[in-house]
């Protein structure tokens, strides 16, 4: 059974911070690339970032130098430090985990709510 769990979501105030987490059971956490997506209501899907297995990430623009994901393999567990939050970044957070040629694995979503 595999099994991606998101944590950490919530309501912040414009400027605030969160870190979502997710833990991974049921797959070879360490060889699999993980990322973040987020999908607004009414709006198209969004790779927020990415991290490959040796550790390589990408962010999109929208959230570079804001975001930073890392990995945990000891702990099978990926993170999203979201810092200086806005409105916009209001959104279903869904964790990711890809392995070329073996599909894509989805988790439930956690909702973020940035508002005053």
């Amino acid at each position: 059974q595999v099994q991606l769990v998101e944590s950490g979501g919530g309501l912040v105030q414009p400027g605030g911070s969160l870190r979502l987490s997710c833990a991974a059971s049921g797959i070879i956490f360490s060889i699999y690339a993980m990322g973040w997506y987020r999908q607004a209501p009414g709006k198209q899907r969004e790779l927020v970032a990415s991290i490959t297995k040796g550790g390589t990430t990408n962010y999109a623009d929208s959230v570079k130098g804001r975001f930073t994901i890392s990995r945990d393999n000891a702990k099978n567990t990926v993170y999203l430090q979201m810092n200086s939050l806005k409105p916009e970044d209001t959104a279903v957070y869904y964790c990711t985990a890809r392995r070329t040629g073996w599909g894509d694995y989805w988790g439930q979503g956690t909702q973020v709510t940035v508002s005053s």
